[in-house]
């Protein structure tokens, strides 16, 4: 199995579960892009967003 690049761990769409315990991607996908992704045609994910949580403070200030 391929590794991917982008890091979902810090990825703003990269959530927490509580009905299955774990984390998942929370990008709503529909099957075409579901079946490219999971065929591992990109090397970067095309919806990978860095999870700023601080970017919110630094725009009020």
């Amino acid at each position: 199995m391929k590794q991917r690049k982008s890091s979902c761990d810090s990825c703003m769409y990269y959530e927490y579960d509580e009905d299955y315990e774990c984390y998942v991607c929370g990008v709503n996908l529909d099957e075409d892009e579901m079946a490219r992704f999971m065929e591992d045609r990109f090397y970067d994910c095309p919806y990978y967003r860095l999870g700023d949580e601080y970017a919110i403070v630094r725009h009020q200030m």
